[in-house]
């Protein structure tokens, strides 16, 4: 996983394994949306990586916000639901513990419009 700069996006292992699927579930992750928040779990870079497994099963490494988000347990069901409907396979939640801060958005200009500052 690497971030480009230039756009702040993150590079997950499934770009390389089947990018046509890779776009794919990024449009469809901008479904899934934080209620607190109003933005999508891709502006908020909540999506570390996704990565086919060798089992042909979709592995999402996902984080929250917060620790302790009272919308996590839902986000992370909607996530992975979003992701077996746009991909047609068996998906799987891997619930990371990287502390999520605003330099992990889409756009790190956002934060500042939406007061998140």
């Amino acid at each position: 996983m690497s971030t480009n700069d230039e756009i702040n996006t993150v590079s997950w292992t499934i770009d390389g394994q089947d990018a046509v699927l890779s776009q794919k579930l990024r449009i469809g992750f901008r479904e899934v949306t934080d209620p607190e928040l109003g933005m999508d779990i891709i502006q908020l870079g909540l999506i570390r990586n996704v990565t086919q497994t060798e089992e042909d099963t979709i592995l999402v490494h996902m984080i929250l916000t917060t620790p302790f988000c009272p919308y996590g347990p839902a986000m992370l069901e909607s996530t992975r639901k979003k992701a077996e409907d746009v991909s047609e396979k068996d998906s799987f939640i891997d619930m990371g513990t990287e502390v999520w801060d605003f330099s992990m958005m889409e756009d790190g200009g956002a934060a500042a419009e939406w007061g998140l500052f």
